[in-house]
């Protein structure tokens, strides 16, 4: 039986660690053939990761699938562009773009927090995520649409990755907040635009995940004890598990969800 993604071509920003590599990697599992990218090549020190210190593309190649890696920012119009064009030129199309390069400046109240926090937090955050949209559906629009599993026509997905603090208000977290909120509807703007071309657009909204962006919260006893607190399921999420919701709404399987918000939150939502 093949592969879910077998040969569809994949984008993954933020793919050197943390979600992003768990996503490239588990869409490669499945077949895809992906293109990574990120800032630099090397994973966050601090993470969670098994073999951190082979790349994420590397690991990809020497399992026996395809893979390549393109350095760029993801709050770059220009950059965005090449790594678009360069899934194109390598690989001869785009199916899947998974925006997922994200930031984040710490726990502070608005007073606290400074202008500039905020329009970084927005230009990756919220800003990269348009970006991502844009090229990607751009791209989608001009190719041949493919025929899926289910006989469907379908011209290509974008899967955003969002957050819990997209869907309700996190203590301390402002910016974080008002970026992944704007990461929600936009995800849910785009589905009805191009829906009638069968393009998906959802989004994966995690709850808290022990990745090296929160390392040094889980590493204190008291923050550590929190986060597990708020989390109703007893244990708090890894990259893992938000890689195979991620592959999940890439695949065939969700050819009619368009416009979801997906919680992967041990039911911290539910709420």
């Amino acid at each position: 039986m093949a592969d879910k993604l077998d040969k569809r071509v994949a984008i993954v920003t933020g793919s050197s660690s943390g979600n992003g590599r768990a996503i490239a990697l588990a869409l490669a599992k499945e077949g895809a053939y992906v293109v990574c990218t990120d800032l630099k090549k090397g994973a966050l020190a601090g993470g969670y990761e098994k073999d951190i210190e082979v790349d994420t593309d590397d690991i990809i190649t020497r399992s026996g699938g395809k893979s390549t890696f393109l350095p760029a920012d993801a709050s770059k119009a220009c950059d965005v562009q090449k790594v678009v064009d360069h899934a194109v030129q390598t690989f001869g199309r785009l199916d899947i773009m998974v925006n997922n390069a994200g930031v984040f400046t710490g726990l502070h109240n608005i007073i606290e927090e400074t202008e500039e926090q905020y329009d970084f937090t927005m230009n990756v955050n919220a800003k990269g995520i348009w970006l991502g949209s844009k090229y990607a559906i751009t791209q989608f629009m001009k190719q041949e649409p493919i025929t899926t599993s289910t006989g469907a026509k379908l011209r290509g997905r974008v899967v955003n990755i969002a957050y819990i603090g997209g869907l309700v208000g996190l203590a301390l977290e402002p910016a974080y907040c008002a970026s992944k909120g704007a990461v929600v509807n936009l995800t849910r703007e785009l589905a009805l635009d191009f829906a009638a071309e069968r393009i998906n657009v959802n989004a994966v909204c995690p709850g808290f995940l022990a990745t090296a962006m929160v390392r040094s919260f889980l590493e204190k006893e008291d923050t550590n004890k929190l986060l597990h607190d708020l989390t109703p399921w007893p244990r708090v999420g890894s990259a893992e598990d938000v890689a195979r919701a991620v592959t999940f709404l890439a695949s065939d399987d969700a050819e009619w969800m368009t416009g979801s918000m997906l919680t992967v939150d041990g039911a911290f939502t539910a709420r």
